[in-house]
């Protein structure tokens, strides 16, 4: 299987093509760190309309350094949530027409399952359970892993400065 992954939850833009037999055929970023950096902070307009810009030139790069079409693709799958809402409008329109106009199934993706079973994408494999540590703006919290779909949160911040201190 070979899938299109879109990720557009907050102030990057992120496309990679995945083969679960070959790896990690290519991967796309786009970072906006240079558009909100006068602001102190992310805006939430802005993330959106630059991922309306630079999302599907990144797909297409995408598909060219991974040497495929649209027609060697299995499926797409896309962040829907948790992020900004207007963002995540963008990847999951824009996966969806994909979608629709390849044949393809698409599916949404949440943000912290896709961060928690990553791992999982590459060797060493880690064996369940085990404790992840996800440290990302807004979103920062100790997980049990026991599973896919088992998941038990042993603890979490209350806000986003340990994500912040890293972004």
């Amino acid at each position: 299987m070979r899938v299109l992954g879109i990720e557009t939850s907050c102030d990057e833009t992120g496309v990679a093509i995945y083969d679960q037999h070959q790896g990690l055929l290519s991967h796309q970023l786009y970072s906006q760190v240079k558009l909100h950096a006068d602001y102190g902070g992310v805006v939430p307009e802005l993330a959106s309309r630059d991922h309306v810009r630079k999302l599907v030139p990144l797909i297409k790069e995408a598909l060219k350094e991974a040497d495929c079409t649209e027609e060697d693709l299995d499926g797409i799958a896309f962040t829907k949530g948790p992020g900004l809402v207007g963002a995540l409008l963008v990847g999951s329109s824009v996966a969806r027409s994909l979608a629709y106009a390849w044949g393809l199934p698409a599916v949404g993706v949440h943000h912290m399952e896709g961060h928690l079973l990553a791992p999982m994408l590459d060797e060493p494999i880690p064996e369940y359970p085990f404790i992840a540590l996800l440290v990302s703006g807004g979103h920062s919290m100790m997980v049990k892993v026991g599973g896919i779909g088992d998941y038990l949160v042993l603890g979490e911040s209350v806000d986003d400065a340990a994500g912040e201190a890293f972004d």
